[in-house]
């Protein structure tokens, strides 16, 4: 039986658009990955997450893309001040739920620019959200400080298509090419992106679903377990080991100073 595409099922939306961002957070209010899987370490978001903790102690901190804040509370504790910053209401709501006293959360469109005064920040990161942003850091940034950024990459799930044939497509993105030309425009005075390549191990078939559907109306998830779990699963039992299925984990991690 051919496996289901469920882009071409009437509720689709394209991922990482303003309306799928509007629909995750109404479905979520947060956003968080609803597939269960392991990650190798070392790994690109641990290391980013590990030099971000590192760059903003005592520093007012932009973070680009917070989503529901739950990593912008995090480094509220090592910065002095962060300020979150994302486009979908429902996750702003969400942080303004979680905030503490030197942490706070603004609702805005990046594309349309940043609501802040010029050398507001000592230093900002963006950990997987909008690369529009980075031309605009150079004039809320101080001189000096750091930009660091977190951007899945290109082979993330390259094997997927192939393991599962019209479930999921041959990946067209090149967001690596995208960064370079945001960093490009951006002038910061260094920059260096760096590729790095681990293994994410989906623990199930149903987790395979859940990947190819996040933030997806719920019924194009319920449709391809309808249609497809059985043939789904023997796919995953054939190329599964005992962690789970093996899949590319990419990220680029973006570092560069105003």
């Amino acid at each position: 039986m051919k496996l289901l595409d469920p882009t071409s099922h009437s509720n689709w939306l394209e991922p990482h658009s303003i309306k799928w961002y509007k629909q995750l957070g109404q479905l979520q209010r947060k956003y968080e990955y609803s597939w269960n899987a392991t990650i190798t370490e070392p790994n690109g978001e641990k290391r980013f997450d590990e030099e971000v903790m590192h760059i903003i102690t005592g520093k007012k901190v932009l973070d680009v893309g917070c989503g529901h804040g739950e990593f912008t509370i995090q480094c509220g504790q090592k910065a002095k001040e962060v300020i979150g910053f994302d486009i979908t209401d429902d996750f702003i709501a969400t942080g303004k739920t979680l905030h503490t006293k030197n942490v706070s959360f603004v609702n805005g469109n990046s594309k349309k620019g940043l609501p802040f005064e010029q050398n507001t920040f000592d230093c900002a990161y963006i950990r997987k959200g909008p690369t529009s942003a980075y031309p605009l850091l150079k004039d809320v940034v101080k001189k000096g400080g750091y930009v660091v950024g977190l951007h899945p990459g290109d082979n993330t799930g390259k094997e997927l298509p192939h393991i599962f044939p019209h479930l999921f497509k041959q990946s067209t993105a090149n967001t690596l090419q995208l960064v370079k030309n945001r960093l490009h425009s951006s002038h910061f005075s260094t920059t260096e992106i760096e590729i790095f390549d681990s293994i994410e191990y989906l623990h199930s078939p149903i987790d395979v679903i859940k990947l190819r559907c996040f933030g997806q109306n719920p019924i194009i998830i319920n449709t391809l377990i309808a249609k497809n779990i059985e043939q789904i699963t023997l796919l995953f039992n054939q190329n599964a080991t005992s962690n789970g299925l093996p899949i590319t984990f990419q990220r680029y991690i973006v570092r560069a100073k105003i």
